[in-house]
């Protein structure tokens, strides 16, 4: 997916999971560049934002039947998630990954980015954002 660097695409990290309400049904995370610049996604759901903590803490055990499947198609044709694009798309959020393996390569468009996201990070795979989505980080201001 290095190609998309030069795309409009940054390099981003997941760097916080939660849920944007305090019932835990809508998921929360931010990711930041190199740069550290930041975005924050939401309005999914916090089954995924819980798979996604479960993810980054290296637990591959308790994973939902859709990334079972993903992951057997994958393997069976010797393939691996190489990378994943998330983008606007009017007013939600669309990823691509690309799969690639064995001189195969497999591109799905158009999916829900959080369901991307948690694939990439089910993978390690890098992810990579839309740079005009990210903003210079925020400090908040303090009174002395």
């Amino acid at each position: 997916m290095r190609q998309h660097q030069d795309s409009g695409f940054v390099n981003v990290e997941v760097t916080q999971v939660g849920f944007a309400d305090d019932t835990g049904a809508e998921g929360l995370i931010w990711m930041k560049s190199q740069d550290m610049r930041m975005f924050a996604m939401r309005a999914f759901s916090g089954e995924v934002a819980l798979q996604m903590k479960r993810f980054i803490g290296g637990d591959r055990s308790s994973v939902p039947s859709v990334y079972n499947i993903v992951e057997e198609l994958a393997e069976r044709d010797g393939l691996h998630l190489a990378g994943v694009l998330v983008y606007p798309a009017g007013e939600a959020l669309r990823a691509d990954m690309q799969f690639i393996g064995k001189g195969k390569d497999l591109l799905l468009r158009g999916y829900r980015a959080s369901d991307s996201v948690a694939m990439a990070l089910f993978y390690d795979a890098p992810i990579m954002l839309q740079s005009t989505l990210l903003q210079a980080e925020r400090t908040e201001d303090h009174e002395p």
